[in-house]
């Protein structure tokens, strides 16, 4: 009986595999909506676990279609997770910035140019430890600090306007008359 090695394991990802998945994670944890729906834990206990199966789900995209995904592909994935996962819309274009990076990033990696993984890394664990604070204002838009976008002068990602789902839109009281009827005002146009 011959001793022989089962060929049948999987075998290990590529290092290119490997370099894109640690950027895709980084990048991710670099984006503001996603930090703070993880840090209110709007996605369950298990918050941080979906963080990681969304970089899972884009990694597995880029390396199992043919032609790869395209900034729109990314994007839409971005905000379905977003709104399935974590019931939060999101309307400020946020999701488009980190599918462009997410894009460029494996066209980066690709090309064995690994400078944006170290650096989308190097952030994210600066970031690491800081909370994303959240200015309520008007309705339900949110404005979004990043402490360490404060101390480093970083202004990566804009904003986000998030709208959790949860949650009503504030709209104006309507005005009853004392027949019980609601008041409907028209605009006022300005005549000259």
């Amino acid at each position: 009986m011959s001793a022989t090695t089962s060929t049948s394991a999987s075998a290990a990802p590529a290092p290119t595999s490997v370099l894109f998945a640690r950027g895709v994670i980084a990048r991710l944890a670099l984006w503001p909506a996603l930090r703070i729906a993880v840090e209110q834990g709007w996605g369950g206990p298990e918050s941080a676990e979906k963080r990681t199966w969304l970089a899972s789900v884009i990694v597995d995209a880029f390396e199992e279609q043919d032609p790869v995904p395209d900034i729109g592909y990314v994007e839409l994935t971005l905000l379905q997770v977003m709104e399935d996962e974590f019931d939060t819309v999101l309307e400020d274009g946020s999701a488009e910035i980190v599918a462009k990076d997410v894009v460029k990033l494996w066209d980066d990696v690709q090309s064995g140019n690994q400078e944006a993984v170290k650096v989308f890394e190097e952030q994210a664990e600066r970031s690491k430890g800081k909370k994303v604070e959240v200015e309520e204002v008007a309705g339900d838009n949110s404005d979004w600090e990043d402490e360490s976008d404060e101390e480093s002068g970083d202004d990566e990602d804009e904003a986000p306007a998030l709208l959790n789902s949860q949650a009503k839109q504030a709209r104006p009281v309507p005005e009853v008359d004392e027949d019980g009827f609601t008041v409907v005002k028209g605009k006022s146009k300005s005549h000259r």
